[in-house]
């Protein structure tokens, strides 16, 4: 449930597209998403770093 809420809130896919889709894929989208906002809000890849 909390890919599916994750995606759909995202991108706002319905419910049934995204359960369509198999697990590894939307492991795959939840990847992208994540991976396009850290690009976006232009964090460093270790917070610790400075």
């Amino acid at each position: 449930m909390e890919e599916a809420a994750f995606i759909a809130y995202y991108f706002h896919w319905s419910h049934d597209e995204i359960m369509s889709m198999e697990h590894k894929d939307r492991r795959k989208w939840c990847k992208e998403i994540s991976r396009i906002n850290k690009e976006l809000s232009d964090e460093p890849d270790n917070a610790f770093e400075v």
